[in-house]
């Protein structure tokens, strides 16, 4: 079964809606470049929100070492995810589990960087480029996505209820992400469309 992240909360009732149609990660942005940041207070209420048996998953990206602490000791999430140029030692350093986002826009290049983090619970291959945040709603091409990697792959980058069939019987990932493919606006999320997307992820037999 293809397992589902919803990333970028910054409501209450859309973190325990998702978790009530059956999500099985809950995500927060954490990093002030983007335009989901929460700060510890709000992610405390959000992480506080998540029933049990649902993870939560705090996203950064070349956040300093003490930020990144800070939010481990204060909002105590399960796994931290990293979208920036963190070196597989800096992304360890924090003791938490975590995901490595790999920027897939940047095409050949990326490739490379597929093998740079062996300290990765997951990897996360993401459409957008080199430097940027992510949930942009920018895919890549799936068929690039490796089959020789022992860590699980997850599957990010302009996603919809649409066309996730077809992504997962292209890439076969352990798990897909999405953000703005749930969105009526950054951060505020639409429960008919984190209803639709489940449904369509869950209709696709498993490999």
């Amino acid at each position: 079964m293809t397992r589902i992240k919803y990333c970028g909360f910054t409501r209450i009732d859309d973190i325990q809606a998702a978790a009530q149609l059956g999500v099985d990660a809950v995500g927060m942005v954490m990093t002030r470049k983007s335009k989901r940041f929460v700060d510890i207070d709000q992610a405390i209420a959000l992480r506080d929100a998540v029933p049990p048996f649902v993870s939560t998953v705090v996203l950064v990206m070349d956040d300093d070492a003490a930020w990144v602490d800070e939010i481990v000791s204060r909002v105590r999430p399960d796994m931290l995810q990293f979208h920036g140029t963190e070196t597989d030692a800096e992304c360890a350093a924090h003791g938490v589990r975590y995901l490595k986002a790999i920027a897939m826009g940047e095409g050949e290049g990326a490739l490379p960087r597929l093998r740079a983090y062996p300290g990765a619970a997951g990897l996360l291959l993401d459409g957008h480029g080199l430097g940027e945040t992510g949930g942009s709603g920018q895919r890549f091409d799936w068929a690039r996505m490796p089959r020789d990697l022992a860590q699980p792959l997850v599957l990010a980058g302009g996603l919809t209820a649409d066309n996730v069939a077809e992504a997962i019987r292209t890439a076969r990932p352990w798990g897909v992400d999405l953000s703005s493919g749930i969105e009526t606006s950054p951060g505020l999320k639409d429960r008919a469309k984190m209803e639709r997307f489940l449904a369509a992820v869950r209709a696709v037999p498993s490999a």
